[in-house]
């Protein structure tokens, strides 16, 4: 396996680690493939973060200065359930460094499965400047935690928006920025009396509270909602329910392909006109969907994925396995650190100020920006189910309007 032959796409690369400014937006490169995995919704997090455990010593394979290098902290899973999804990242921030020809940061892959705090605490005491990690949001506030007496930024692969915070930047893709923009496409179709099917816990309150944000936004009524259980078939008993029930023309289904499947089959069951679907980013590089009749005509929104499918094809060459879809998360904190990093000294504390940038950032995923609030906003595009295939039926924007 060739780790040194940068892909052909490359040239694109180093010259989007810059990813755009706020005078223009440079999108070049390739058609990305989708290959499937997000961020699974999280459990409850705490409010505040725990008091610090007292900081250990340096690793013993630790570097006690780097002066030509910045020391990055990556926490991921390395071992346990999530040792797969854990390995695609650090495998993704490789190859990002590679793909770029960067010698200018040092990345360090810490394991989160043996223990979130002690990997937080070893990172700061191994002098990390930036955190990228952890995977899901309940391990946000023992990072935090850690980091946060340090001066350390942390940019978290979580799709929760709750955890953002002034040094803690979120940038997993998030149901609210979904929702919000399938909605304001649907109205453009006519959809004007919604339903929603909701899971209990985090997720579907979460994307509940987005629904209504959304139509008070962009107009529009909801007339009913219905919540299950997730993990079971009582998304089906919601479904008849709300199917009886009528009165609707549009159904949010705030779940993943398999459950919103099961969930269409009892909607359109015996209806005429069919019910028009929405679905979110659960839904994204997700094919089953387009091989069940019931999702014909079914919208959701989600990051393009026309430069996934060289990224894709290039990790498959270097590393000989197909990557999870979230791992385009880590390559993109990558080619974000390496924007940063022409203004940032060796041994100055990483600007986190830089991040702000109005006029976003370009990766793999596509342009971001993270607003004040440490949520990255992402261009979205539309997609629709049609003939057995999902295709764009509203592209994503190319750039932020200010």
């Amino acid at each position: 396996m060739n780790h040194s032959k940068a892909p052909k796409w490359a040239a694109w690369l180093a010259s989007a680690a810059g990813l755009f400014s706020r005078r223009h937006l440079a999108i070049a490169g390739a058609a990305l493939l989708a290959a499937g995995c997000n961020v699974i919704p999280k459990g409850d997090v705490e409010t505040a973060p725990p008091p610090p455990a007292p900081a250990p010593e340096p690793s013993a394979t630790a570097l006690p200065t780097d002066s030509g290098r910045h020391r990055i902290a990556l926490l991921v899973p390395m071992s346990g359930d999530a040792a797969a999804v854990g390995q695609a990242i650090a495998n993704a921030t490789t190859m990002a460094l590679l793909d770029t020809n960067a010698d200018n940061l040092r990345i360090t892959t810490y394991d989160t499965s043996t223990g979130i705090a002690g990997a937080a605490n070893q990172a700061i005491a191994d002098g990390n400047k930036l955190i990228l990690g952890p995977l899901l949001a309940d391990a946000v506030p023992a990072v935090q935690s850690a980091a946060r007496a340090a001066g350390v930024p942390v940019i978290t692969f979580a799709n929760d928006t709750s955890v953002a915070s002034a040094d803690v930047f979120v940038m997993g893709h998030n149901p609210e920025q979904s929702i919000r923009r399938s909605v304001q496409f649907a109205r453009t179709r006519g959809a004007s009396r919604f339903a929603a099917l909701l899971p209990e816990g985090d997720y579907g309150l979460r994307s509940g509270s987005a629904l209504d944000k959304a139509l008070k936004e962009f107009g529009g009524t909801l007339v009913r909602r219905e919540g299950y259980a997730r993990g079971n078939t009582s998304i089906v008993s919601a479904a008849a329910r709300l199917r009886a029930a009528g009165g609707y023309d549009t159904v949010v289904i705030a779940d993943s392909p398999r459950l919103g499947i099961e969930a269409a089959d009892e909607l359109q069951r015996g209806v005429n006109p069919r019910t028009r679907l929405i679905g979110t980013e659960l839904w994204s590089g997700e094919t089953v969907i387009a091989r069940a009749a019931s999702m014909e005509g079914a919208l959701f929104a989600a990051v393009s994925d026309t430069r996934y499918k060289r990224f894709a094809e290039s990790y498959e060459t270097r590393f000989g396995t197909k990557p999870y879809r979230i791992a385009t998360l880590g390559y993109d904190a990558v080619l974000l650190t390496l924007r940063v990093a022409r203004e940032w000294r060796v041994g100055n504390p990483f600007p986190k100020g830089e991040l702000y940038d109005r006029g976003g950032f370009l990766g793999v995923d596509g342009p971001f920006r993270f607003s004040r609030s440490g949520i990255a906003e992402r261009a979205l595009e539309v997609r629709e189910v049609r003939g057995g295939e999902v295709v764009p039926v509203d592209p994503a924007p190319t750039g932020f309007g200010g």
